[in-house]
């Protein structure tokens, strides 16, 4: 596997583990915190935490998994979900803005432009392939 390659996946599974546990441990209060939108329930964030946590487990699986022939989440299907992420999260911002705090559209248009970044890095690398 070539370093770039590697680096990718070390980057995009630690970020992905960090939101991933903020989400699961602090629904309530990180929304709050960052001047997200409200919802009646923690069961949306808390369910996102974990899919974001599972998603960073399979891709340091596949990084550091290799030598043993494991195989987790590759960097093609880690381009696939941070580009229909960040493209949706822009669309709605875009077409249906939220009655939030200006810090809330501060950190959810932050998050949708790193997380399109890191999308268009890994495909302009062409890190999936060998």
């Amino acid at each position: 596997m070539k370093s770039k390659h590697k680096t990718f996946l070390l980057i995009d599974g630690v970020i992905n583990l960090i939101l991933g546990i903020i989400l699961l441990l602090f629904p309530a209060g990180i929304v709050g915190l960052l001047g997200l939108p409200y919802t009646n329930t923690n069961f949306y964030p808390v369910i996102l935490g974990a899919v974001l946590f599972g998603i960073g487990i399979a891709l340091l699986i596949e990084r550091y998994g290799a030598l043993k022939n494991i195989q987790g989440l590759g960097l093609g299907g880690a381009i696939a979900i941070n580009m229909c992420g960040a493209g949706v999260l822009l669309v709605w911002l875009l077409v249906a803005p939220f009655d939030i705090p200006i810090r809330g559209h501060i950190i959810l248009w932050s998050i949708a432009i790193i997380v399109l970044i890191v999308g268009f890095a890994e495909i302009i690398a062409k890190t999936w392939r060998y």
